[in-house]
């Protein structure tokens, strides 16, 4: 029978493949509760917190207003990036990613409590600015445990592409949560949804972190980052060590989200501006449209990482980042017909991009980084690309609509985020089917 070591002896065949799945199901768990937790925010932006909290701004500034508190959730990314990198390659991926889980569902718990801009003024923005400080931290050490959680746990080199793209298919199962959430009591409460309809979907936050953090206490620590530990190579200083060793490899892997992320809260965020300002387009049509557009993802997301165990890693992921480039002026094409079916297959589409990037995204970015400065390395290019793609992504947006009132600017933008990626991921190092369990830069 194979064998694996491990730090409670030898572990069977059956035993590993065990834990390989709770692994799997718990790094998904935690990624659908940070995504619905970042993203329940993301779809309430537009449609409650620009009346909510800036009341006396044109719709259009109050709605760059509220996402620009959306954006101070991904400029601390990186800081929790640095953070639970440090703890996650000193003293493990299982006690780090549960501290992350605690810190980003409190946090999202706490915005459905916070008062508006009618009870306490400006400091109800001040507020949810900090809350979303401190939510986006606990996101910035997330992605990396779960991602390593499953990656390492993987007992072969032919399949980590599949393996690891559960955990960002966590990404739309939680968008595709927040979605539905809103809608649902969007519904039930009617026009009280700006009075407190919005802030049950907050609340209700707090009922996965229960159940994520039960699920995460059953895993054990990763046999790769156990091996570490007993040849006592573990780093004091690991993110210190990655930015001296591997600085390039952090950059590339920052640049290579460009075209994944950016547009990615251009389709899921920036939709709701264009279409209720520009198109004149129900809320309920495109929260519908979106959802329908997440449970595709479901499908495309782990079926992308599955290809490129086939293909390799940087072929899939250049194939997304040359469509998404393109796909930009068709959508926006879709879009200004102002047909609501159209419209509708439009939004569904436009994932789909996303996805050719998304699902083999997580190992090939954390295959590039050493097992001892991995979480570290790995968790800092992930996240620095928030400051530049994900976090000013709707604010551009916004931004140029107002500038030249049209869409097809906006598919410039993302554009030039595809060339930027395609650009970044080329000279990366492809390690599809290679072992990744020793140092190898």
């Amino acid at each position: 029978m194979t064998t694996t070591e491990f730090d409670t002896g030898v572990l069977s065949e059956a035993d590993h493949n065990r834990q390989l799945r709770r692994a799997v199901v718990a790094g998904t768990v935690g990624t659908i509760i940070e995504a619905y937790d970042f993203l329940l925010y993301v779809q309430v932006a537009p449609l409650v917190f620009a009346k909510l909290f800036f009341p006396s701004s044109d719709p259009l500034v109050g709605t760059l207003q509220a996402f620009g508190i959306y954006a101070v959730g991904f400029v601390s990314r990186p800081v929790g990036a640095a953070l639970f990198g440090h703890y996650g390659d000193r003293i493990g991926r299982k006690v780090t990613l549960i501290t992350t889980l605690l810190l980003t569902g409190l946090s999202t718990f706490a915005v459905g409590f916070v008062p508006g801009y009618n009870q306490i003024g400006i400091w109800g923005a001040v507020i949810l600015t900090v809350v979303r400080f401190i939510q986006g931290m606990g996101i910035g050490g997330e992605w990396g445990g779960a991602t390593l959680i499953s990656l390492e746990w993987a007992r072969t080199n032919a399949h980590r592409g599949f393996i690891t793209s559960w955990p960002q298919w966590g990404g739309p199962a939680g968008l595709f949560l927040a979605n539905l959430v809103v809608l649902i009591f969007s519904a039930i409460s009617g026009d009280k949804f700006l009075v407190w309809g919005w802030r049950i979907p907050f609340w209700l936050s707090i009922i996965m972190v229960v159940i994520g953090i039960y699920i995460r206490l059953g895993i054990l620590e990763t046999p790769v980052f156990t091996r570490l530990l007993e040849q006592k190579r573990v780093e004091r200083a690991p993110v210190l060590e990655v930015i001296k060793r591997q600085p390039k490899l952090i950059l590339l892997t920052m640049f290579a989200r460009m075209a994944e992320q950016g547009p990615f809260y251009i389709y899921a965020a920036f939709i709701f501006t264009y279409g209720i300002t520009v198109l004149h387009s129900s809320r309920n049509l495109l929260l519908a449209a979106v959802m329908v557009a997440t449970a595709v993802s479901g499908i495309t997301t782990p079926l992308a990482g599955h290809i490129s165990d086939r293909i390799g890693r940087k072929r899939m992921y250049l194939i997304g980042a040359v469509t998404m480039g393109i796909f930009g002026f068709v959508y926006f094409a879709m879009l200004n017909t102002a047909v609501p079916g159209i419209i509708f297959i439009a939004v569904i589409l436009s994932f789909i991009p996303h996805d050719m990037m998304y699902g083999p995204q997580a190992a090939l970015i954390a295959e590039c980084f050493s097992p001892r400065l991995r979480y570290s390395g790995s968790s800092l290019g992930f996240h620095l690309a928030s400051i530049f793609a994900g976090g000013p992504a709707p604010i551009i947006a916004t931004a140029l609509l107002a500038w030249t009132g049209s869409g097809y600017a906006v598919a410039c933008y993302i554009l030039f985020c595809a060339i930027v990626t395609i650009c970044a991921t080329i000279p990366l190092p492809d390690y599809t089917n290679r072992d990744i369990s020793q140092e190898h830069a």
